[in-house]
């Protein structure tokens, strides 16, 4: 729960997955009176989730009668293809079988990370969608689907047709790597969670790194230490050196497990000056004690925002975006949040747009981070998750690039 303190306030202004790779076909097919021509069909396909066969590819093969629905269930689902190139996408063409979306966004991205919003609707009725006039570019198109407009089932296509000027070829973007529609419990997804609270919590994305941490920051908490910014004043500390003294009794900490519990509630460090911080950097290089650190932020604060997170449809950065409110406020206070969101909007669980909510939920962060001074610099949220929400990066995709503090960071993989 470490804050940054004497810091400048800057606010910004403002299922499973269906992988299907198809060979790609040199076609070349005349979108009408235009001089446009399909620059989509046969492209790999990938999809967040789907029903049996009717897969990603589905939707974007010769066929109208085949289609792609993806699972069943409110939230958030999306088909992306990959044009093989950067391309101009001038028009798109939808036909939605009868579980269509209500309120979809078609976008474009060059790198598959950062995407930008080239249609977007809150009132889509089904059928045939003929978008023109769309003047984007990009090596990726996604269709975002995040409302269902029935009660049941999920969404479905069976036709997406995107066309452009010609077979003009732009430089290729990097393919993103890594798992993109997975969560936080991928391996991979946590680790960028956790170099993203690292940046703000200990200015390096190297979280390893600060297992030795220890300061008072002044923000009314006592001691700061250890991964996450365990602190002397908010019980957390003394649990993680009550368990490292349970799993190895002889240790430099175990002493001062007294004081901590003296100090519990307050900001005092009566009894623990001045060899306790010398204890901690001292423990910080024994695995044990490594471990334990890792043990505590995970049950205290990742895993209990992952089940939040989840259970109300989130994506990986809604995920993150609880996880990084546990960290800071506790559980108790990203509920506390969550709460305050729902005054304003539905989670996708609940039938309402994540973007919308995780606005929401944002909001109600920073307005809780303001009530105290030394969370008076909200740039973890709007120089960073903020950002990732306006290029609508709901995976966390790579790459990721962010401002903490003044500090700039990037995540290439």
């Amino acid at each position: 729960m470490r804050i940054r303190a004497g810091h400048v306030r800057t606010v910004a202004l403002g299922g499973g997955i269906a992988v299907v790779l198809c060979a790609p076909l040199a076609v070349s097919v005349v979108a009408g009176a235009d001089d446009n021509v399909l620059i989509s069909r046969g492209r790999p396909a990938l999809a967040t989730s789907n029903t049996g066969n009717e897969v990603a590819a589905r939707a974007n093969d010769a066929s109208t009668v085949t289609r792609w629905a993806s699972a069943a269930g409110p939230g958030t689902q999306w088909l992306r293809i990959d044009l093989g190139s950067v391309q101009r996408i001038e028009r798109v063409r939808l036909n939605w079988s009868g579980a269509y979306a209500r309120t979809y966004r078609v976008q474009a991205s060059a790198d598959g990370s950062n995407w930008a919003t080239l249609y977007a609707t809150s009132a889509g009725n089904g059928g045939a969608d003929d978008l023109k006039r769309l003047n984007g570019t990009g090596r990726y198109l996604r269709v975002l689907a995040t409302q269902r407009a029935r009660t049941t089932g999920g969404y479905a296509l069976s036709d997406l047709r995107a066309y452009g000027p010609s077979a003009k070829v732009l430089p290729a973007a990097a393919t993103p790597t890594g798992s993109l529609v997975s969560g936080l419990d991928d391996r991979r997804k946590k680790e960028r969670a956790l170099e993203l609270v690292s940046s703000a919590e200990n200015s390096t994305l190297s979280w390893r790194h600060s297992f030795a941490y220890i300061e008072d920051i002044g923000d009314g908490r006592g001691y700061t230490a250890g991964i996450v910014g365990f602190t002397s004043g908010t019980s957390d500390m003394l649990a993680v050196v009550a368990e490292y003294t349970r799993r190895k009794p002889v240790n430099g900490l175990a002493k001062f497990l007294p004081a901590l519990r003296a100090v519990d509630g307050s900001d005092s460090h009566a009894g623990l000056d001045p060899g306790f911080p010398a204890a901690w950097r001292a423990a910080a290089q024994d695995p044990v004690f490594q471990r334990v650190q890792e043990n505590a932020r995970d049950t205290y604060y990742f895993n209990p925002a992952l089940r939040f997170a989840r259970a109300d449809g989130l994506r990986a950065l809604g995920q993150f975006a609880y996880f990084d409110a546990a960290v800071m406020h506790g559980v108790s206070g990203m509920r506390a949040i969550r709460a305050a969101a729902l005054r304003t909007a539905k989670t996708p669980a609940q039938g309402g747009d994540e973007l919308a909510y995780l606005n929401a939920f944002l909001n109600a962060r920073v307005a809780e981070m303001r009530t105290e001074e030394a969370h008076s610099d909200v740039s973890r949220v709007e120089t960073a998750q903020r950002m990732f929400l306006r290029r609508s990066n709901l995976d966390l995709t790579t790459p990721l690039t962010w401002h903490v503090y003044g500090d700039q960071y990037r995540i290439a993989q």
